[in-house]
């Protein structure tokens, strides 16, 4: 069984007293729950701030991105190296990074590697923009994103982390239908499995993003296939995102809980 996650990428917010205050208030906010995982994406400069308050309580973290390279000269970079003193996972493939940094499913597949060669599980997000899905090509491009996955093991994508997140949707209000992220959501998982196996493909967790709130977030955990959701402008407040881990731990079983 898959453990539900819920992940709150605070993106660029925050200062490292904001930080602290708020994963301190998260943290009691979730205190007791059960069956599901609850995850903590601070900026870099509060990564070590929130790690402390945080991973003890039995809550995860997460980097934003990192650089593939262990030490280098690559000045304003994060290694996985830093990242992994830190943190359990490591987002990557985010849409702003890959619109607004220029990353490319190349250089993401260096970092999934360095990701797991390092102990961290990426967070690899996908999805596609408003112009592609008018074209009848999200199905396509999302696929082709998966091209950041070339070469690693089965064993190494059963403990991946898929996020759907339509760039139309992010930030937007406009969630996308649940239906119709649900769908995706299988499409996906088929492809991980043609890639590494049905065993693989089974373990592997998928996360919606994109306008996710605690209005829509049953919508989504009711469909099979989503395994909870990387939340944004929702997770810089404590109680909205608690409602969020409640949610998901409504509808987790005794079962998942031998799952991490």
């Amino acid at each position: 069984m898959r453990r539900p996650l819920i992940a709150g990428n605070w993106k660029m917010h925050k200062t490292v007293a904001q930080a602290r205050a708020l994963a301190a208030d998260v943290v009691v906010a979730v205190a007791g729950l059960k069956g599901v995982e609850v995850l903590l994406a601070p900026a870099a400069t509060a990564l070590a701030a929130v790690a402390v308050i945080a991973r003890p309580q039995g809550l995860s973290v997460a980097a934003q991105t990192m650089h593939w390279a262990d030490q280098g000269a690559y000045t304003g970079e994060v290694s996985p190296l830093m990242v992994a003193e830190l943190a359990d996972y490591v987002i990557l493939g985010h849409s702003e990074r890959r619109s607004l940094f220029g990353e490319t499913d190349e250089a993401l597949g260096r970092k999934v590697h360095a990701a797991f060669a390092h102990g961290l599980r990426p967070i690899l997000c996908v999805g596609e923009r408003l112009d592609e899905r008018e074209a009848g090509q999200a199905d396509a491009v999302v696929l082709g994103q998966l091209a950041a996955l070339d070469g690693i093991a089965a064993q190494e994508a059963a403990g991946l982390v898929l996020a759907y997140e339509p760039v139309w949707a992010i930030g937007s209000g406009r969630a996308c239908d649940a239906a119709e992220a649900a769908r995706v959501m299988g499409v996906l998982r088929t492809a991980l499995g043609a890639r590494f196996g049905a065993e693989a493909a089974a373990s592997a967790r998928l996360l919606y993003g994109g306008s996710v709130n605690p209005e829509n977030i049953a919508a989504y955990l009711a469909a099979a296939d989503i395994d909870g959701a990387l939340v944004g402008g929702a997770s810089l407040e404590a109680e909205p995102f608690a409602a969020l881990v409640r949610a998901a731990a409504d509808q987790g079983a005794p079962a998942h809980e031998a799952f991490s």
